[in-house]
C-alpha cells in the first residue's frame, strides 16, 4: 500500500493530478478541500465551522481536521494506496498523519511536491473562481492563502525532506508531462 501526499500552494494542481494519479494506480483520493466543501453543502456543525475559517483564507484547526482524516482514511481502506490531498499543512498535521498511520501499521511512502511559481498560482486561481465558482477564488482571498501557504505550509518541504520522503515535480507546463513526472517517482517508490 502506498500513501502519498500530493503537496504544494493553492492552485498548483494538486487535484488535477490526483485525479490523474487515481485512474492509473487505482488509489483512494482523500482532499481536504473536497471533504470540507461537502460537510460545507450539508450545513453540518462541521461544515458551518470550517465555512468560517475558509471564508477568512485561514486553516482549519488541526484537531478538527485529524479528526476528519482519520474517520474518511478508515471508511476507504484496505486500498491499493491513499493520496493525501491539501493535508498536511503544517509540521504538526504532518507528526499527526504519520502517528495515525502509524496506528493503522502503514507510512507516508513520498510526498510529491508540485513547484509552481507564485504568478502563475495566482493567475490559475482567479481563472478558476470564475469557472467554479468558489467563494474562495478571489483576488484577497488569493492573496491572504498564499501567504498562510508561504508562513505555515511552506516549511514541510523542510521537514519531508530530512524524513527523506520528498520528491520535487515541476507542476506547470503539459498536463501529461507533470504526471509522467509524478508517475516515475512513484514507480520507483
Amino acid at each position: 500500500m502506498k500513501n502519498l501526499v500530493i503537496f504544494g500552494a493553492p492552485g498548483s494542481g494538486k487535484g488535477t493530478q490526483s485525479d490523474l494519479l487515481v485512474a492509473k494506480y487505482g488509489f483512494k483520493h482523500i482532499s481536504t478541500g473536497d471533504v470540507l466543501r461537502g460537510e460545507i453543502k450539508k450545513g453540518s456543525e462541521l461544515g458551518q465551522t470550517a465555512k468560517s475559517y475558509i471564508d477568512k483564507g485561514q486553516l482549519i484547526p488541526d484537531s478538527l481536521m485529524i479528526d476528519i482524516l482519520a474517520a474518511t482514511y478508515d471508511a476507504l481502506c484496505p486500498c491499493e494506496g491513499v493520496i493525501f490531498d491539501g493535508f498536511p499543512r503544517t509540521i504538526p498535521q504532518a507528526e499527526a498523519l504519520k502517528s495515525m498511520l502509524a496506528e493503522r501499521h502503514t507510512q507516508v511512502a513520498g510526498m510529491l511536491e508540485l513547484q509552481v511559481p507564485n504568478d502563475m498560482l495566482m493567475e490559475r486561481l482567479i481563472n478558476r473562481g470564475k469557472t467554479s465558482g468558489r467563494a474562495d477564488d478571489n483576488e484577497e482571498t488569493i492573496r491572504k492563502r498564499l501567504t498562510v501557504y508561504e508562513d505555515q505550509t511552506k516549511p514541510l518541504i523542510a521537514w519531508y525532506e530530512k524524513e527523506g520522503l520528498r520528491h520535487a515535480v515541476k507542476g506547470y507546463g503539459a498536463l501529461e508531462e507533470i504526471n509522467a513526472a509524478l508517475c516515475e517517482v512513484i514507480d520507483s517508490l
